[in-house]
């Protein structure tokens, strides 16, 4: 990169100047297959108050830009060229003291999932004291107070005892504000955001995304998004420029581009968004009796007064060819739930029926007969397969005994071609997949046991909203074929709305609402749904505005 009048000092950009200025970006990898070209030209500007959003699919270049604001492709082996300007310093030529200045005390970065971001093994308070003494000559003491007034000013409730906790006593959205909070602990003229509310459901996103825009308001903080959600980016961004495949599609005010996208793939990437005024799928024709029962089931965990329970009372039928959209916040108990569907977690109490046949209560050895037709894809495929073994083997594990060596290989060659990738590929590891090609590789796994239920665990959470249309019609398609039961388990409720014949609503434990589509959506009962539904991102930027307004009067129906 071209290098400022004098990187040896940090600086402020001369008035009037952008507080980001970016000029032909343009960054390389090399790769076993050659070199990746992941941005390419790329200029845009940031000014001081304002928000950006680079909106995209996975592979876009979206993080790529993101990360050369902070200079983090230094030592990487990457090629970067044209310039990068955050505040008038340029943090690929800036010397190492005056780098350190710029992460953290002049741009700081809120990460994707704070479960790497944060060191497990250190209390919440002292990792933001940490970064807040690495930029300000103060005591150890005086730290500490900054560290709890961030996290007090990020909504979390008695922030003096909590700063004393780890991250795994948080909660999701609890861990994604004390990211923020350590972004703010040095009070940054730039926060850049890669995509930091991707994993949370939408009352914590709704409130993440009202505290970035308060703050931004309050402080002036400039504000780069980057997000595969384009109504985050409604809810956040005064401008959004749209990348594909490393180069700017589009850009321009956030209003006008979502209203009227001049691009074709802009207006591809809309059209893919699931929105809570789309249109629903057709009901399915009953077809008998229910395959699974649930009535009354009970989870607990732990015994004795330290017994924590996750699952109360929850009763619900499913039967062939229909889906059921299990929605609510995390520690819902929707996941400890669809476990319970399966198997995969034994019931406290209550009655689990399959086909009829009570299985609540089966130990292993009684089980093992149903274990085939009771399937779960995970939300997560990168963790759930094995990194030591072709998709191939993770596939065939499943196929029936007795199929025989070459029946199963072509077997598992039939599953990689009926969910849409290429049989030839059975012999690469789960690394040379995309993250939505390896949430096809758990679907085919599932099917290999020729399952008559399928209980998918947040299968789209984590994936682009193209990615996410080609995966739910996926399922919708295999479903119709196969005439499968599916549960289908998500914080997005547009995403429900679009794959379910019916909805349950799960709050602490309860199913406190479940109905058709219609009922649930269009007339919902319990005020926990209506409040589920006011925080879904809006695509229209005026409508989101209405809608933040309002949430700063009813705080209540954020969920909070």
């Amino acid at each position: 990169m071209t290098p400022t009048a004098d990187p040896r000092t940090t600086g402020h950009a001369p008035a009037g100047r952008p507080l980001v200025e970016v000029r032909d970006l343009t960054v390389e990898f090399d790769t076993a297959d050659g070199t990746v070209r992941a941005v390419d030209r790329l200029s845009l500007t940031l000014d001081a108050g304002r928000a950006l959003a680079l909106v995209g699919e996975s592979g876009s270049g979206k993080s790529t830009v993101a990360a050369a604001l902070l200079g983090l492709h230094r030592g990487t082996g990457a090629r970067v060229t044209g310039t990068v300007l955050v505040d008038g310093t340029d943090p690929a030529a800036a010397p190492p003291a005056v780098l350190r200045r710029l992460r953290g005390g002049l741009a700081a970065m809120v990460f994707q999932d704070p479960l790497s971001a944060l060191d497990p093994y250190l209390a919440i308070g002292d990792q933001i004291a940490e970064v807040h003494r690495l930029h300000h000559p103060v005591s150890r003491r005086a730290a500490r107070a900054r560290a709890v007034e961030v996290l007090d000013r990020v909504g979390i409730p008695d922030a003096a005892r909590r700063a004393r906790s780890r991250p795994h006593e948080f909660s999701g959205g609890m861990r994604q504000r004390a990211l923020l909070a350590m972004a703010l602990a040095c009070d940054p003229r730039v926060v850049v955001a890669d995509e930091p509310t991707t994993a949370l459901d939408v009352t914590v996103q709704a409130q993440i995304l009202d505290l970035l825009h308060e703050l931004r308001h309050e402080t002036g903080t400039a504000l780069l998004l980057v997000t595969h959600d384009v109504g985050v980016a409604a809810e956040s961004a005064d401008e959004v420029l749209v990348m594909r495949g490393g180069r700017e599609v589009e850009r321009g005010p956030v209003g006008r581009v979502l209203a009227a996208p001049a691009a074709p793939y802009t207006r591809r990437l809309l059209d893919a968004v699931p929105r809570l005024d789309g249109p629903v799928r057709p009901p399915a024709p009953p077809e008998g009796e229910p395959l699974l029962e649930a009535v009354g089931l009970r989870k607990e965990f732990g015994r004795g007064r330290s017994a924590v329970t996750a699952v109360t009372d929850a009763s619900l039928t499913l039967r062939a060819g229909e889906t059921l959209g299990l929605v609510g916040e995390s520690g819902s108990g929707k996941t400890t739930l669809g476990r319970m569907l399966v198997r995969l977690l034994d019931p406290t109490g209550g009655e689990l029926r399959y086909r009829g046949e009570e299985i609540g209560r089966l130990d292993e050895r009684r089980l093992r007969p149903f274990r085939r037709e009771l399937q779960l894809v995970f939300q997560d495929p990168a963790s759930s397969l094995n990194p030591r073994r072709t998709i191939g083997d993770s596939i065939a594990e499943f196929v029936p005994r007795g199929t025989g060596g070459a029946g199963t290989r072509a077997r598992v060659r039939d599953l990689l071609d009926r969910v849409g990738l290429d049989p030839d590929r059975l012999d690469a590891y789960p690394h040379e997949f995309s993250g939505g090609q390896r949430q096809r590789v758990g679907i085919a796994r599932a099917l290999a046991a020729e399952p008559r239920v399928i209980v998918c665990d947040e299968p789209v959470s984590a994936l682009d909203v193209t990615t996410q249309a080609q995966v739910t019609a996926l399922l919708c398609d295999l479903q119709a074929e196969l005439g499968l039961g599916l549960v289908f388990i998500a914080h997005d409720l547009a995403v429900v709305r679009r794959v379910s014949d019916r909805v349950a609503v799960m709050r602490a434990g309860r199913i406190v609402e479940q109905g058709t589509v219609a009922e649930v959506y269009d007339t919902p009962a319990d005020p926990y749904t209506r409040s589920l539904l006011a925080a879904v991102p809006a695509l229209d930027p005026v409508l989101a505005a209405e809608r933040r307004a309002r949430r700063a009067r009813h705080p209540e129906l954020a969920g909070i």
